[in-house]
């Protein structure tokens, strides 16, 4: 399903090729693109499954409490694979919010108000360098100069929501901890889905219904798409954030029967099982698991093997 679903599909994001960490003045931690970073459009859609797997493998690494060291490392190498998400113009009711006098926000995790000034929204992304705007009421000017690749990005771009395409640019930055998060919250709904099956003649309706509610929760805006004319109908998926994309890939995935979304047993990575059953990610972790059950040194029951 998930093969012939994204087969003839495509989509675009920007991703550099260097992001590190910089604290703020309120010693805030973001991610943001190295100062001669180099960006590389590229389309997520031919990621899959591996961009899915990572992020909620990130957020798995944040489930088991590892150290904070490793969770970084994990976070900073999928940035580097993949980009920042988008978080600027996932959390608005609309991508477009440059064109409106105000952002308004629904609920969410990182930000209380449901409506902020624009100048003030935008300073959560732009906490080194501040981009060349001017805002009058609806009416914004962007000014993009000096430096040519920056010009040339956003060119390509042009036709794009103007707060997408400033998101792209290398001054914008996204809060360590706000991506941290939404990495945890896909696993968590991981997590939520499976204990749900695993369990459930274990467990009595009321324990039944919090799952239930848990997994209510995820969810998201729709991206919208079109159909191009290419050496064959492509549908072209207008995410405008990456968080957007991976969420929506993530729901297709998590509903897909032929190769279900498993956790190891052994190492609780995340995997595609072969069958619903699968319990090992590799030969290697089932052979690992068994010598140290023989040995008495995992309590975790039998169940099921591949």
């Amino acid at each position: 399903m998930m093969k012939n679903l994204f087969e003839q599909s495509r989509s675009h994001w920007v991703r550099y090729d260097h992001y590190e960490m910089k604290t703020a003045e309120d010693g805030k931690q973001y991610i943001t693109p190295g100062k001669s970073a180099k960006p590389d459009v590229y389309n997520p859609l031919k990621e899959v499954p591996n961009i899915v797997l990572d992020a909620l493998n990130v957020g798995m690494l944040m489930m088991g409490r590892k150290p904070e060291a490793e969770v970084e490392k994990a976070v900073m190498e999928f940035v580097t694979r993949y980009g920042l998400l988008g978080l600027m113009t996932a959390l608005p009711t609309t991508p477009s919010f440059m064109d409106y006098e105000a952002v308004y926000l629904p609920k969410n995790h990182f930000i209380k108000e449901e409506t902020m000034a624009t100048d003030q929204y935008l300073s959560l992304f732009y906490p080194f360098d501040q981009l060349d705007l001017v805002k009058k009421g609806i009416e914004s000017t962007w000014n993009v100069s000096g430096d040519r690749t920056m010009v040339a990005l956003t060119m390509t771009f042009m036709d794009e929501p103007m707060a997408k395409n400033m998101s792209f640019q290398r001054e914008y930055a996204e809060p360590y901890d706000w991506v941290a998060q939404q990495f945890k919250d896909w696993a968590f709904t991981l997590t939520t889905a499976i204990l749900y099956y695993n369990d459930y003649d274990s467990i009595d309706e009321d324990a039944r219904g919090l799952y239930r509610k848990a997994m209510a929760a995820f969810g998201g805006i729709a991206p919208s798409y079109h159909i191009e004319l290419l050496d064959k109908p492509t549908i072209y998926w207008d995410f405008h954030s990456l968080l957007l994309g991976i969420q929506m890939m993530f729901s297709f995935m998590l509903v897909d029967g032929d190769q279900p979304l498993r956790l190891c047993k052994h190492c609780q990575k995340v995997f595609l099982g072969s069958r619903s059953n699968a319990a090992f990610c590799s030969p290697r972790c089932k052979n690992q698991y068994n010598v140290y059950k023989s040995r008495g040194k995992n309590r975790t029951d039998g169940g099921d093997e591949e």
